[in-house]
Formats: structure tokens, sequence, C-alpha cells
């Protein structure tokens, strides 16, 4: 997910990306979440460099997903998994909040980091040629 929003920001003219439990989102936020990394890591690094904060986030904003989704266009289906300890849920709704094209979201407020797997898919799969069909 956090790559198809990077593809999303960088690539013109995609007709349409899927941006599933995006990974890499909101940085500033994720590492007051949760302990999983790469989020501990960071906090980690911080905890020993004490007034380093506002270097290393803006360092990371550089390839934050929410920074790659602002820059997006084609039309997105996004997803997000409510007990997702990888990509924490207000993370991924800071990357969609901030997409500023056409956009859906699917949500699993039951499921971690695998998200909606195959129901994803098939959510995918109806989501594709009703998007595509519109851009022609």
């Amino acid at each position: 997910g956090g790559i198809a929003l990077a593809v999303g920001a960088l690539v013109p003219d995609l007709a349409a990306i899927a941006a599933d439990v995006p990974f890499l989102c909101h940085f500033g936020r994720a590492v007051t979440l949760t302990d999983a990394n790469p989020y501990a890591e960071i906090a980690r690094y911080l905890k020993m460099h004490r007034g380093k904060e506002e270097t290393v986030l803006r360092t990371l904003s550089y390839f934050d997903g929410v920074s790659f989704a602002a820059r997006g266009s084609a039309p997105a289906l996004f997803s997000v998994a409510l007990m997702d300890q990888v990509c924490p849920p207000s993370t991924v709704f800071a990357a969609h909040n901030a997409y500023p094209g056409e956009k859906e979201i699917e949500v699993y407020p039951f499921n971690g980091h695998e998200g909606g797997a195959m129901f994803q898919e098939a959510a995918q799969l109806r989501w594709v040629p009703k998007t595509l069909n519109r851009a022609v």
C-alpha cells in the first residue's frame, strides 16, 4: 500500500491505485502508537537522541506515505484494518484523508495487518473494472 501511494504520486497518468493497509504513513503518529518495527526502532533512536525529534520526523517526511498521498490524483482504493499494529489505523486514515483524488476505503474492524485478505481482493476485482470503465 505504501509503495502504491509512492507510485501514485510519482507516475503521471495512472488509471488507478490500490493502497492496501499502506505502510510507513504518518511516522510522527505511528511512533507513539505501536511498538512494532520500524516505528519502535525510531522511538529507540529518539530515546537516545533527545531533541532530535523534529529533524528525524522532517527527514522521514520525505518518504512518508502521507506526503505521497497528498500528490496522488488517480482514483484510489484504500484498505485499513482496525487491529493492525504494523500500520496503525489512524496512520492509514491520515494518508486517505490527505489523498486529493477520487478515493474509497474498505474498513476491516477485526483484522490485523492481513487486512481484508481475500475479501479485499474481491473488493478490488469489483472496483477496478468499475473505475476503469468510468475513465474511458
